[in-house]
């Protein structure tokens, strides 16, 4: 997924200091056209911009795609990230400049590790999938370390994602390791990701990493996160310290994703869809991304090509008129 937003705001990813429990307002922001789908975004936020290495969370749907026209994003470029795409209901195919063509559903993980360039396009509409008609899930981006982020673009597609039942509750771990269980997909920083699936009125107390700093988006049910009533949508965090999160349902069953893992330290630096550390870098990245939508050689030698998708490529938007700075965390 990419950010469509035509004047995208520059984003100095630090993490600011921590209460016991934050709360993050999600805002809605429309995936491009009149009749887009709008997405939910908790991170960035002005309140937080990174969960360990998680720096972008959208949470889209239940989505009525013959309405919206569901998902259909153009070929884009993203540099120094991993996009993580996870379903509730409905499918997405990828198409990326590796030559990758896959579809997934819920239950399956497909991870896009960008390294210092890659493309790629998302469809989930009504056409491509006619018999399912919701789309419903997340996206989430996590920051390359500056040991992976200037590597060689990768996609891999993980069918059977492990699964742990615990005191009643379902979790699904689609990235790193929770409850005994450990996802396959590959992580440059430790790291977790899971789907936690409560009973209505089920109280779990989830063994964790105390080193990590965990988020909790919540999709479905009331759910409180360590006293804290969470509403749907909104992002509970806990910093690092608790070897154990409580989670305790309403009267209805909760869905919800957990994510975390260790304070990431390095300097980021987001602007659209691209990751840096400097200003340079991301007016570098763009001028590039231009070049390559242009037929550029060295352009399409970074960013690479979709093949397929039936379509122009999105060309980047106008940077700001003032230098994009990163800081420390």
């Amino acid at each position: 997924m990419t950010n469509l937003d035509p004047h995208p705001d520059e984003q100095v990813c630090v993490a600011g200091p921590a209460a016991d429990v934050e709360l993050v307002e999600p805002r809605d922001v429309p995936l491009g056209g009149p009749r887009a789908m709008t997405v939910r975004r908790t991170l960035p936020s002005r309140a937080r911009s990174l969960v360990g290495p998680f720096c972008f969370a959208d949470h889209y749907g239940p989505d009525d795609v013959a309405a919206t026209g569901g998902m259909d994003v153009p070929p884009h470029p993203h540099t120094g990230l991993q996009t993580v795409t996870w379903l509730f209901e409905g499918a997405v195919l990828h198409r990326d400049a590796l030559g990758s063509e896959q579809v997934v559903v819920p239950g399956q993980l497909n991870l896009m590790t960008a390294g210092r360039g890659i493309c790629h396009s998302e469809e989930a509409t009504p056409a491509r999938f006619p018999d399912r008609p919701v789309l419903h899930g997340v996206q989430l981006w996590t920051v390359l370390p500056d040991s992976a982020r200037h590597g060689d673009r990768a996609f891999e597609h993980v069918l059977d994602v492990p699964t742990v039942t615990l005191d009643g509750a379902v979790l699904q771990v689609f990235m790193g390791a929770l409850g005994g269980v450990a996802s396959p997909a590959r992580a440059y920083t430790p790291l977790v990701a899971a789907q936690v699936d409560l009973p209505a009125g089920a109280r779990l107390t989830l063994p964790v990493d105390a080193t990590f700093e965990h988020g909790v988006l919540v999709d479905t049910g009331d759910l409180r996160v360590e006293g804290h009533d969470v509403a749907p949508a909104w992002l509970a965090y806990a910093p690092p310290g608790r070897d154990a999160l409580v989670l305790e349902a309403g009267d209805a069953p909760v869905r919800a994703v957990l994510m975390g893992g260790t304070p990431f330290t390095e300097p980021v630096l987001m602007w659209w869809n691209f990751v840096g550390r400097t200003h340079e870098e991301v007016v570098d990245a763009r001028a590039q991304w231009q070049a390559a939508i242009a037929g550029d050689r060295a352009g399409l030698g970074r960013f690479g090509e979709v093949q397929g998708y039936g379509g122009p490529a999105l060309p980047a938007p106008e940077l700001p008129n003032v230098r994009l700075r990163a800081r420390e965390r």
